[in-house]
């Protein structure tokens, strides 16, 4: 039988895993036992069967009542993490606050709510100034290591802005649900354009996360 040449370039391929990419794994080859905290993973050389798991309370309730689909085996940093997916059915909505949680952004404060609360930036703000530095220094010896660590490092700081923000706004969210108040956010659409800044400030403009 003839093979096409794209079938025999793949075929002549041997399967490797990269250690930091993703494994992904749906119900067929990976098993939850919640009563016991383990999990069963099936891999090349056969079932892997009462692989101890754990999580935070909370995680592990919802992972019993809501896990769906898909899960990730990703390595990192020396440890393994099995991220799970949970389809978690939404609340009611509240369509008639008692009022509303006035949220102001900035980049000193990154958040400032109406009741008082402030969430402090400037320990991010000198990190990520930190970072910055770094980032154009490698970028400035051209080199393909130097390339690779810059693009590793971006990806680093880019989640630790991501994670303190979703920590911050659902402590907002929180506070909101629990006194009944919905939440008013100002707008902040088309704010790089308006600004006319020269390059340090505006630097820290286009790298402030306000969405």
């Amino acid at each position: 039988m003839t093979r096409s040449r794209r079938h025999t370039r793949a075929s002549g391929k041997p399967v490797v895993f990269r250690l930091q990419v993703a494994q992904p794994y749906d119900d067929r080859m990976l098993s939850w036992q919640h009563q016991a905290r383990t999990v069963s993973i099936w891999t090349t050389a056969g079932w892997l069967k009462g692989v101890r798991f754990t999580g935070q309370a909370g995680q592990l309730e919802v992972l019993a009542a809501h896990g769906q689909g898909e899960s990730d085996l990703v390595c990192q940093g020396g440890k393994w993490f099995l991220i799970a997916t949970c389809e978690i059915p939404e609340g009611d909505l509240n369509t008639h606050p008692v009022g509303f949680l006035g949220v102001d952004l900035g980049i000193v404060n990154i958040a400032a709510t109406s009741d008082g609360e402030r969430h402090c930036g400037r320990r991010i703000n000198r990190k990520r100034e930190q970072d910055r530095n770094l980032r154009s220094k490698l970028q400035q010896k051209h080199t393909t290591s130097a390339k690779r660590r810059a693009k590793k490092h971006a990806g680093k700081e880019a989640r630790r802005a991501k994670d303190i923000n979703h920590k911050i706004s659902k402590r907002i969210v929180a506070e909101a649900e629990r006194t009944g108040r919905g939440i008013a956010l100002e707008t902040l659409t088309g704010i790089r354009e308006r600004a006319r800044l020269r390059k340090p400030p505006r630097t820290t403009l286009h790298s402030w996360p306000f969405a």
